[in-house]
């Protein structure tokens, strides 16, 4: 009998039609990137005013100073207020000049924001500001929860009806819910769609999967690396494409109708996974994929190997269920849980403050996409030089280390705090990406899937939580950051339980016979310390 990785390395680890593949695998992260952060400028916030042009009707040439002073009370910090104002009155100029207005309410005819005429967003159109300011913050949180959702239910898809089907239905969803969010009328339809962008948009988790089960093992980190490139790429083309369209709506158009062309070229050419095909017990269409692929290649595939390929337990159906039954695989999914945790809340901590660290937004996200790619880089050479293990623990304790640091630079020093913290998003980006390369080598392939995604779910918690977890500096303005920190340094702790995956051949089915390096799982100190 042959396995499927005698017969792929006669087709090809890494040949032609991989390489066509990872290339068409790299499109969808790009679009991911949009998904993510795009809100970070469709939902851009200026400093505002309530409108006061009701004074004009009493001195229609009034400086835009002396309206102000006339009619907004400022704060104890000597600021306008933005959410108050005087009372309007039935008095002449000369009156409220002489005698002022002691007597404030809400803004009663909208805002006026310190923004360009022509920019808008979704505070600006729809006064998403003063009470009404935390939806912003909820829509993120929705989102969030899409994806986790989502992280379940493509994954239970993917692993159920094949890579192919579900990675299609999730390009074609985000394409529908995406487009249409431009043309919400209003907040709360924004946020249902929102939240099934969130649900449609694990594009990633897909994509990695299908990559890394078609190459060899000596390859895989190699195909998630440059898949994951493809992220910052996003990031960077995210703050130019938003300081030349001034619109949210026309922006959103823009980051999302390209997916019709990407959802056809799938339709099309997208393969299924033949390694996928192997669990299910179809061997014809197993051969024919391979076939397919060996002819890409320009190899061969000796006759007697394919008639031979046979992996035990073909066809035998598994969920998700049986990460939780099977010890090893319980413990894994426990430790790489909480890294995809606290990578996330890291992740998302540092990205959906860049209005918050005192420099120019565009300038600091473009800086936040560069930094992406040198941490992606330097994860694949370290994880092939050190390990899975050792980089997982590294990148996530200077990760947290960076946000720790934060804490003790005065806020007067907005370009060393932005240093400081394009560091952090340095060390999360590299540990997020050592995870997505990590993740899917713990899994076999019957619940590889299900075990991406529902790692993917624990970072999905983080990333609902995230926005929420701001919320806490009313408190203190340091509880944020704090928990960003400390948090990620216990991850990185706990990863050194988990076995190397370095080089070794990607596991098929649940019952297998374990290597030197994963029969520590089954040490009772590491049993004793996960049992809770």
């Amino acid at each position: 009998m042959s396995t499927f990785g005698q017969v792929l390395k006669e087709a090809g680890e890494f040949g032609l039609f991989q390489k066509w593949l990872l290339l068409a695998l790299c499109l969808p992260s790009i679009f991911s990137a949009f998904n993510v952060i795009g809100q970070v400028f469709t939902g851009l916030s200026f400093p505002h005013h309530c409108n006061t042009d009701w004074i004009l009707e009493r001195g229609p040439n009034l400086t835009q100073e002396r309206q102000r002073n006339l009619t907004l009370p400022v704060n104890k910090y000597g600021q306008y207020e933005s959410c108050r104002m005087f009372t309007p009155v039935d008095w002449d100029l000369e009156a409220i000049e002489g005698y002022g207005i002691n007597m404030t309410s809400e803004c009663i005819h909208g805002w006026d924001y310190e923004a360009s005429i022509e920019f808008s967003t979704i505070v600006t159109e729809m006064d998403l500001v003063c009470e009404e300011k935390g939806f912003i913050e909820a829509s993120q949180s929705m989102f969030m929860a899409g994806c986790l959702i989502g992280s379940l239910l493509f994954g239970a898809i993917s692993d159920r009806y094949g890579r192919r089907f579900a990675t299609i239905s999730s390009l074609f969803g985000l394409l529908l819910c995406g487009v249409g969010s431009a043309f919400s009328p209003n907040i709360y339809v924004y946020i249902i769609l929102k939240f099934f962008c969130g649900v449609t948009g694990v594009l990633v988790m897909q994509a990695t999967v299908i990559g890394i089960e078609w190459t060899g093992p000596s390859h895989s980190a190699f195909c998630t690396t440059m898949i994951l490139l493809s992220y910052p790429v996003g990031l960077m083309l995210l703050p130019g494409i938003a300081y030349l369209i001034s619109n949210w709506r026309t922006l959103q158009l823009i980051f999302f109708s390209p997916l019709i062309l990407l959802v056809g070229l799938f339709y099309w050419l997208l393969p299924e996974s033949a390694r996928w095909l192997m669990t299910r017990g179809k061997k014809e269409e197993v051969q024919k994929e391979l076939l397919r692929a060996a002819r890409v290649n320009r190899r061969k595939i000796p006759q007697n190997l394919l008639d031979k390929l046979e992996i035990e337990g073909a066809g035998k159906k598994e969920n998700m269920l049986d990460i939780f039954t099977t010890p090893y695989l319980r413990n894994r999914t426990l430790i790489m849980g909480f890294i995809w945790f606290s990578s996330s809340m890291l992740y998302y901590g540092l990205s959906l403050n860049v209005g918050n660290f005192g420099v120019n937004i565009f300038l600091t996200q473009f800086i936040f996409g560069i930094v992406e790619i040198p941490a992606v880089l330097s994860n694949f050479v370290l994880t092939q030089r050190l390990g899975r293990r050792l980089s997982q623990a590294g990148f996530l304790s200077f990760g947290g280390a960076a946000c720790l640091l934060i804490l003790a630079i005065p806020k007067d020093l907005p370009l060393v705090v932005t240093v400081i913290a394009v560091l952090g998003k340095y060390f999360v980006s590299a540990s997020f990406s050592t995870a997505y390369v990590y993740t899917p080598e713990l899994y076999p392939t019957t619940l590889r899937q299900n075990g991406v995604g529902l790692n993917s779910v624990c970072g999905r918690v983080a990333g609902t939580v995230t926005p929420l977890i701001r919320l806490l500096e009313v408190y203190h303005h340091k509880i944020p950051m704090l928990i960003y920190g400390i948090v990620p340094v216990i991850a990185g702790c706990l990863s050194l339980l988990l076995p190397e995956t370095l080089n070794v051949e990607l596991q098929d089915h649940t019952k297998v016979k374990k290597t030197k390096q994963e029969r520590t799982e089954d040490d009772p100190a590491v049993d004793n310390l996960l049992k809770v």
